[in-house]
């Protein structure tokens, strides 16, 4: 199950994210991929919000990791951009993330190789001249289920 949408400006890209909250699961994992400027992290910034969080929502770039502890559940937004080795996963405890009860917004994590699962969903974030593509695809039953209950825009 596939959908795209465009995303003109970055309030839209927000907008996705609080429309990914208002969808999402107590537990799942979301892929974000794209270039660098693509809205991956504006995306996050969008759901966290959207979920009741008012602190600043920062990429992980350095810290690998950042938790939110937000509307009584557990997320984790990953950057795995400087992750030089996958193996480099298991120094940050990603095993033990993904026995959790949690979502985890995972960026750039074709870095993290053989050593994550499969998503439940993917977000691609294309840069199509100024406007950017947002092509979701559901990976398993969860991200189906996800998928399906956002709203057509």
């Amino acid at each position: 199950m596939t959908r795209q949408r465009w995303l003109p400006r970055p309030q839209a890209t927000a907008l996705l994210g609080a429309q990914l909250a208002a969808a999402l699961p107590m537990r799942c994992r979301i892929d974000l991929t794209g270039e660098l400027g693509a809205g991956k992290t504006t995306l996050v910034r969008g759901l966290l919000s959207a979920l009741g969080h008012t602190g600043p929502v920062r990429s992980p770039t350095y810290t690998l990791i950042e938790p939110y502890q937000v509307a009584g559940r557990r997320l984790y937004h990953l950057d795995l951009y400087r992750l030089s080795d996958p193996e480099e996963l298991e120094y940050i405890g990603l095993r033990d993330l993904l026995g959790e009860s949690a979502v985890l917004l995972v960026e750039w994590p074709e870095r993290g190789g053989r050593a994550l699962p499969t998503a439940d969903l993917v977000v691609a974030l294309i840069v199509v001249e100024s406007r950017r593509l947002a092509q979701l695809a559901a990976r398993t039953p969860i991200g189906a289920a996800l998928l399906a209950r956002l709203p057509n825009d």
